[in-house]
């Protein structure tokens, strides 16, 4: 998923940069194929390269968010995330079930900042979102909520990002991707009816650079599968999970109107 991290304030070390960007690149991820599955994707794809820098709505390589409020400490983002898709066929534990449509995930993220310097931040992020299927007719599958801290951290023309937190889910949400009907049990998968709570918690780091017109960016994340609410699904086959990617983006355009930034 991704998250707000607008600047409450530019730091000492900020400096002037163009209003837009816009690139064009190739990537490649390692994503499993659903929380708790032990299959992953490996998916190789072009990567677009946005940031806008405005003073109400932000897009760079923490997501796209607008802000609807900003303080000195506090401010409140409405933010976005997506998931990719999954077809049952490639499955094992899903075999003969629906396939999973990619989601996005939209919502309000409040953030507190706890410590702040010239190179550094770190902040208390609580967001809580709707999630939707992406599909001809478009779904409400349930809401998702993240707390976390995130920490971000500069040394020259490197930018690092930490951050975790556990996750929680209402039992719609959960259902759409652990439930198993009465008309898709088989040997191995029992029906089951998944919980609201706690799911467990994930860890990320993500390190990028820009380099004159090219931006390079890489993350891996650690997921823990737990909780009540989801881990006696048959279709959790993994509790511990990784993922990772890697993205080389070359920016071809950009704004001739400056803006402080701290990017």
């Amino acid at each position: 998923m991704a998250t707000a991290c607008a600047a409450l304030a530019a730091p000492a070390h900020a400096e002037d940069k163009p209003l837009w960007e816009l690139g064009i690149g190739a990537g490649a991820l390692v994503l499993p194929h659903y929380r708790g599955a032990d299959q992953s994707h490996v998916w190789l794809l072009p990567v677009p390269y946005a940031v806008y820098r405005g003073e109400l709505f932000k897009a760079d390589r923490d997501g796209a968010r607008a802000t609807l409020f900003d303080g000195e400490r506090s401010e409140l983002n409405l933010s976005l995330a997506a998931s990719a898709p999954t077809r049952s066929e490639d499955n094992h534990a899903r075999q003969g079930m629906a396939d999973l449509s990619p989601t996005l995930e939209a919502g309000p993220v409040w953030n507190y900042t706890l410590l702040r310097g010239d190179d550094h931040r770190l902040d208390l992020r609580l967001p809580l979102r709707a999630a939707f299927t992406v599909e001809s007719s478009p779904r409400h599958i349930g809401w998702i909520s993240n707390p976390h801290i995130n920490l971000d951290q500069r040394w020259n023309d490197w930018a690092l990002g930490l951050q975790t937190g556990p996750l929680f889910a209402d039992r719609r949400y959960h259902a759409y991707f652990y439930d198993v009907r009465e008309a898709d049990v088989a040997p191995g998968r029992p029906a089951y009816r998944a919980g609201a709570g706690y799911a467990g918690w994930q860890a990320t780091a993500a390190l990028s650079r820009s380099f004159g017109d090219y931006w390079l960016g890489l993350f891996v994340k650690a997921d823990q599968i737990a909780g009540h609410a989801i881990t006696d699904s048959p279709l959790v086959r993994e509790r511990q999970q990784f993922s990772a990617g890697v993205a080389l983006t070359w920016v071809f355009a950009r704004s001739s109107r400056l803006v402080p930034s701290p990017d």
